[in-house]
């Protein structure tokens, strides 16, 4: 089998990315997170993402105090993750309380507690 050989390039040839980021001061990265912090005008988005889903059942609670649960099936993750489980009391824009219903389709939106766990 012919493979087409290919164009050698020179060992001295730096590709334009490389040279602009060698032509930027040299910093740690605890520097340059510290310096993203002090930045008062800059607000760090949480990280997140958003699913489609739909209501799968609704599990009926044992006692008459706890809310009844809603089973969400999510489209796309894992097979391991594609349940979850949500107590079914929730509230509109209105500030209505609403409960979900069985096959109603959602959007599922998962952020993080915290952006940078490790400061």
């Amino acid at each position: 089998m012919l493979y087409k050989k290919r164009k050698k390039e020179p060992d001295d040839a730096t590709h334009a990315s490389v040279k602009k980021e060698m032509a930027k001061p040299r910093m740690a990265k605890s520097v340059r997170i510290a310096e993203l912090n002090r930045n008062k005008a800059r607000i760090p988005a949480k990280p997140s993402t958003t699913m489609r889903g739909t209501v799968d059942r609704i599990i009926r609670s044992p006692r008459p105090s706890q809310p009844e649960k809603a089973q969400i099936a999510v489209d796309g993750p894992d097979h391991r993750y594609r349940a979850l489980r949500i107590e079914n009391t929730l509230t509109d824009e209105n500030g209505d309380e609403v409960r979900l219903k069985k096959g109603s389709h959602v959007d599922v939106t998962v952020t993080a507690k915290d952006a940078n766990p490790r400061n």
